[in-house]
């Protein structure tokens, strides 16, 4: 047979490492701008479009899935067509892709700070946009699979592996946790409610990290770090263990984020044992990945690439025995809520996916551009800056979080709570969070820097758009000896039964945990007391929803003395049968809210919204004075009463029509009150409905302390 003679696509490759770059600038800023109003409210600006509740998600989507997302598809782009020895599958797949993801990211750029989101973290994104992510998703998927079956090369080489199963798990969970019933075309209500959709949320949050920040990064590692080091994988067996074991494991890892909540038992127990089993696949990448450097080290004094790598995989060996740590009853119970879940994040996100974005950008620009990098020195300030960042980011998150949730729990020798006041525990870790949007600032100047490089780069050199390469065609599939044939080589040639054993892998976890609580009633008791939100209280969640509340309040009371004593009874489960979507949050930058209901006034939460420092010395909780000036929409008050009552709220039937005079008539009432202490506002004012919703807040076990039935 003759050589066959192709081309391939560096095209393809330079868009999505140019956007990379562009996307990570970008995200990297807004994550320091929401960084430096955690100490300075007013960074904010006054605006409400860039107020921390709204941005702070727009931070997440874009370093995730713009500044992440474009690397990987960058890489899987570069190393599957040499891989597979072949051209993408259709350039036009390929563009689509390109265009239809960077779309994706600026509608996110310009719903987010609108207050337009789902509030579901990672997936915070409106139905609409959710359709475009499923849509581009699957063009990404036939292109991938369509160069897969083209291939002239029968072995499909284990960093392929990874992206299948990146491909496969990543659609179920997108399509799971979007289930949503729109309300208008960028409003909508999940399905699920309380329990179920926090149990659903954390599965596809977790698993998102596992499968859109680790599995496609394992891939690209085990294609670039070879290449780079000139070495083989250290063990081609143990590359096939930790594979199965990590996609089979991650997957029932999710309920560890909701520990000592509402979320039955026996779920939360099987998040903690398969958290911790974890560990075990984790540290199989890591050290197949070090190992490959063995007799390499020399490379690494020298070569700033493989510093990148090195640190990166260390990064990713410390984030990945972290997390089962902190699955652990006794550890979670302090960590949870507090600045240790963002120092644990960001070590895993900076170290491992920053650095090794960034290796591989420093790797593949000059080769396609057929050019050496413009400068070594450049890249190494960046390697050192960047690491250096890495530190002052993390070491006094760690302070922050361990210093908070020890001060949170701790009593005086009477017997009563040493900090009452969140707010005290809140002032003392404002100097870790300065220091820790230093680092964030030295991590974002390495970035320019290597954006500045990498430009450089490539004017210094020319694209070289369609590379030239050669290979056999592929030869017949023939069988091999007995003797030499091994089960995992055979699976390894056939792509279709691969994807279909991976997606059997992910569904048993996730049917096992997820279908009880979803569909068996005892999990989830009811309270009679507990009733359907007004309809002026529904249109203040909604407000609550859009302003990102729930980004800095929780609203689940832990079984601990610490929090009972604080903030009252503990939650129960049929306290949120109707509440689409749940509002626990994962962080208290302020105190937990769920039984915050007449504990003060309407002209408090009124004068609190208005400027928190009135009524809270040294808060550092953002004015939000533009609910005092903007009407409240009750356009939609009926489509939602609909909504709800399709999701299984039981409004009567017609309640629709009568709901806004019945909401009318509570915002007078609300109104009338602030009267009374002097505050002139009309009752058609934003500020009164989300005053109705606070005021709800945990009212109904108050009311009737009825037991679970």
């Amino acid at each position: 047979m003759q050589l066959e003679k192709f081309y391939y696509d560096n095209k393809i490759v330079r868009n999505f490492g140019i956007a990379t770059v562009i996307w990570g600038i970008i995200g990297m800023t807004v994550g320091l701008l929401i960084a430096i109003q955690l100490y300075s409210p007013g960074a904010n600006m006054g605006n409400q479009y860039t107020s921390f509740g709204r941005i702070r998600p727009l931070h997440t989507n874009a370093v995730i899935f713009a500044f992440v997302g474009n690397a990987i598809f960058m890489g899987v782009y570069y190393s599957l067509q040499r891989l597979l020895k072949a051209r993408m599958f259709s350039d036009a797949l390929s563009q689509i892709h390109f265009w239809g993801w960077q779309l994706i990211i600026i509608s996110a750029v310009i719903t987010l700070p609108l207050g337009f989101t789902t509030s579901h973290e990672y997936a915070e994104l409106e139905w609409p946009i959710d359709i475009a992510i499923t849509l581009i998703w699957v063009v990404f998927g036939i292109n991938m699979f369509g160069t897969i079956f083209k291939r002239r090369e029968r072995h499909l080489y284990v960093a392929i592996w990874f992206y299948i199963a990146t491909f496969v798990t990543i659609a179920v969970l997108h399509i799971v946790n979007s289930v949503e019933l729109p309300v208008s075309a960028f409003k909508s209500y999940m399905v699920y409610a309380g329990v179920q959709d926090a149990l659903v949320q954390w599965w596809y949050g977790h698993n998102a990290v596992a499968f859109f920040l680790t599995t496609p990064y394992l891939g690209m590692m085990y294609y670039f770090l070879p290449k780079m080091a000139n070495r083989p994988v250290y063990s081609y067996k143990l590359s096939i263990l930790h594979f199965w074991a990590l996609i089979f494991i991650y997957i029932w890892a999710g309920p560890h984020h909701l520990l000592y909540t509402t979320l039955p038992g026996w779920a939360q127990s099987l998040g903690v044992a398969f958290s911790i089993m974890l560990i075990a696949p984790s540290w199989g990448g890591m050290i197949n990945g070090l190992l490959t450097l063995r007799g390499a080290w020399d490379k690494v004094r020298d070569d700033v690439v493989l510093k990148f790598m090195v640190v990166g995989l260390t990064a990713y060996g410390m984030a990945t025995f972290e997390g089962p740590m902190l699955s652990l009853k006794q550890i979670n119970a302090v960590g949870h809520f507090t600045d240790w879940i963002i120092a644990h994040v960001h070590v895993g996100a900076l170290g491992w996916n920053g650095f090794l974005t960034f290796a591989i950008l420093y790797w593949v620009i000059p080769r396609i551009y057929k050019t050496e990098l413009y400068s070594k020195k450049m890249a190494a300030f960046h390697f050192w800056i960047g690491t250096l960042g890495i530190l002052f980011y993390a070491v006094p998150m760690y302070w922050a979080g361990f210093t908070q949730g020890l001060m949170l729990k701790e009593f005086t020798p009477e017997g009563m709570l040493k900090y009452p006041n969140f707010l005290e525990t809140t002032m003392r870790i404002i100097p870790m969070h300065v220091v820790r949007s230093v680092g964030g600032g030295m991590y974002l100047l390495g970035v320019i820097v290597m954006a500045f490089n990498l430009c450089k780069t490539a004017l210094k050199g020319k694209l070289l758009a369609n590379e030239a390469a050669e290979a056999m065609p592929l030869a017949p599939l023939t069988v091999e000896p007995a003797e030499k044939a091994h089960w995992h080589r055979a699976l390894e040639r056939k792509p279709i039964q691969f994807m279909i054993l991976s997606l059997l892998v992910i569904l048993i976890g996730t049917f096992i945990e997820l279908m009880p609580t979803l569909t068996i009633s005892s999990n989830i008791p009811t309270i009679a007391s507990v009733k359907p939100y007004t309809p002026l209280e529904l249109q203040g969640r909604d407000l609550y929803i859009r302003e990102g509340c729930s980004n800095c309040h929780s609203q689940t009371v832990r079984p601990f003395r610490s929090e009972t004593e604080r903030y009252g009874e503990y939650s129960k489960a049929g306290e949120f049968v109707y509440d689409h979507p749940f509002l626990w949050g994962s962080k208290r930058t302020g105190p937990d809210l769920q039984r915050e209901g007449g504990k003060y006034g309407d002209s408090w939460h009124y004068n609190h919204l208005m400027d928190p420092r009135l009524m809270s010395p040294g808060s550092i909780m953002p004015n939000y004075d533009w609910l005092i000036s903007q009407k409240l929409d009750t356009s939609l008050t009926a489509a939602k009463i609909n909504a709800m009552r399709t999701l299984g709220v039981p409004y009567a039937p017609g309640y629709e029509k009568i709901a806004n005079r019945e909401l009318a008539a509570q915002a007078k009432g609300i109104s009338d009150n602030l009267y009374k202490d002097h505050i002139k506002v009309k009752s058609d004012k934003e500020i009164i409905a989300i005053i109705a919703y606070i005021q709800r807040l945990g009212t109904d076990i108050k009311a009737n302390k009825t037991p679970n039935k």
